[in-house]
């Protein structure tokens, strides 16, 4: 039986609709898709422990607490480290509050100096600017009940994906025709070796990062160095826009702490050399090189992600939409959009000739520039 052909216009609309669709509903239903997505990451990380202790014999639901229990220990010792660190910021948490009010007093005294604006009027726009953000203070409660729900519903989530893990894998069988299923379970395993690999590359690149920025901040004598490098760390998994807000965070500590401006200098200077080898050793060597995603939909996945999740958005934008790339590049029909969102720039142009009419003075001018 043929195949019924729609036009172009139609298809366009059926797509530009299911994703108005789609992001619609990821804003809306932010509270229970944000924690089953950080669920989702998790359960793919401690898919292979659980395996593994399936096949010593053990059932699968002790396997699959255990391996969360690994898991919490993993991350109650990050936090523990992070929170001993902040403790000790909060101890000279007063002199850092003194020295930032001085520099505050020399800021408006050279504002008055250079631009002529008073120091009363420049307290009456600072002001006005809190008084404007008095409505984000609902919003931040908000996001602190958001937070508490993702505490509350990731570990039940994680659970239940690896318990009904078979299920699902059977439900994606069962969608595709018998002819196909060889092909499903090719992509169903290549995807999960290069997701995982992926997670946990860009895990051991971030405890790399970090160890190279608190090494850094530690020579500089940077105060609070080991919280600021792993923070930095953290950061970086946003693309660009994290890695500003990484520098910014030390130069800020330096500025307070410290006088002259030296120190910054250095550490300008330092995390520019950390970036380098984070993407020209670290990158390449540790994580998958195969889910690059490159510059301009990283910036733009990141800047929607936040529009849609925030914080939480902006952290798992690039995961997913690796995840995506991998699927695409392993699907014959997809492989071109996952070559537009990869950072391999091909060595030419394909082109496709076709008669026309003779040039005229200025599309040969043009023609010669290209």
């Amino acid at each position: 039986m043929a195949v019924k052909q729609y036009p172009f216009f139609v298809k366009s609309t059926v797509v530009l609709f299911g994703l108005t669709l789609l992001a619609y509903a990821l804003l809306n239903l932010k509270d229970i898709f944000s924690p089953l997505a950080f669920a989702l990451i998790i359960a793919i990380l401690l898919n292979p422990l659980v395996n593994k202790l399936k096949k010593n014999r053990l059932p699968t639901v002790v396997s699959i607490i255990l391996s969360m229990l690994l898991g919490v220990l993993v991350l109650g010792g990050i936090l523990y480290f992070l929170s001993s660190q902040i403790a000790n910021f909060s101890e000279t948490y007063p002199v850092l509050k003194e020295k930032f009010h001085t520099l505050q007093g020399q800021l408006q005294h050279w504002v008055q100096q250079e631009f002529g604006i008073a120091i009363n009027k420049q307290l009456k726009m600072v002001n006005d600017g809190i008084d404007g953000s008095k409505a984000l203070v609902g919003t931040a409660l908000g996001s602190a009940f958001g937070t508490l729900g993702l505490i509350l519903l990731v570990p039940v989530y994680i659970f239940l994906l690896l318990l009904y893990k078979p299920l699902m894998l059977n439900f994606l069988y069962d969608v595709f025709a018998d002819e196909h299923s060889k092909k499903v379970q090719e992509v169903l395993n290549q995807t999960k070796l290069a997701i995982q690999s992926y997670m946990v590359g860009l895990l051991l690149e971030a405890a790399c990062v970090a160890i190279l920025n608190s090494t850094a901040l530690l020579i500089l004598d940077v105060k609070y160095a080991i919280l600021l490098g792993v923070l930095g760390a953290l950061l970086n998994m946003l693309p660009y826009i994290g890695g500003i807000i990484a520098i910014a965070l030390p130069v800020l500590m330096a500025t307070v702490t410290k006088d002259g401006f030296s120190t910054q200098l250095g550490i300008i200077a330092a995390y520019a050399v950390i970036q380098f080898i984070d993407n020209n050793i670290l990158v390449p060597r540790i994580v998958s090189s195969k889910v690059q995603i490159n510059a301009l939909f990283s910036i733009i996945v990141v800047l929607l992600g936040g529009a849609l999740w925030g914080v939480a958005g902006m952290f798992l934008s690039i995961p997913f939409v690796a995840i995506i790339k991998i699927v695409f590049d392993r699907i014959d029909e997809l492989k071109p959009w996952g070559k537009l969102l990869g950072d391999e720039i091909p060595t030419n142009v394909r082109r496709i000739s076709f008669r026309r009419k003779k040039s005229s003075v200025s599309e040969k001018i043009v023609e010669d520039t290209n």
